[in-house]
């Protein structure tokens, strides 16, 4: 397993082909949101002795995110979308087990909260729901940030 400072680095030396956007620049057309632009922004977070790393890979109508708790481990992997007739929102379980549901809750309020199809990672551990509130409130805030909130 990577270490924190390890991970940092490797965030450092991410290197994605263009039209790429990392935190603090746009993509050529100035437009966060233009179609087919892709935006990409590392950050990391220390929060209750641990420390949180987070990638969020903003493409035209969806939003892959990926929350590493301490570590570059994976994690589960949800897709949450609104489905029609009424707009709700559905999320389910692409990899890892159904008995444990973190991330799926937060992946349900980011449709709610962007408008946008998200695809979440999270290796928060399952029992640490203060942790993943944290967790939320901080991805949350980078996205009202980055432009990318209804």
């Amino acid at each position: 397993m990577m270490s924190s400072e390890e991970l940092r680095t490797s965030f450092s030396d991410l290197v994605v082909s263009s039209p790429t956007r990392t935190e603090g620049q746009t993509n050529s057309s100035g437009d966060s949101s233009s179609e087919g632009g892709l935006q990409v922004t590392c950050f990391t977070e220390d929060l209750h002795d641990v420390t949180l790393h987070f990638q969020i890979v903003r493409f035209s109508k969806q939003i892959y995110v990926w929350v590493g708790c301490n570590t570059a481990k994976f994690g589960h992997l949800y897709a949450a979308a609104t489905t029609r007739p009424d707009n709700r929102v559905s999320v389910t379980s692409v990899l890892g087990g159904t008995s444990d549901n973190t991330g799926s809750g937060m992946a349900r309020r980011l449709v709610l909260k962007t408008g946008l199809n998200i695809v979440l990672a999270c290796n928060i551990p399952k029992d640490s729901p203060m942790l993943e509130a944290a967790a939320e409130r901080k991805l949350v805030e980078k996205l009202k940030g980055l432009g990318y909130m209804r």
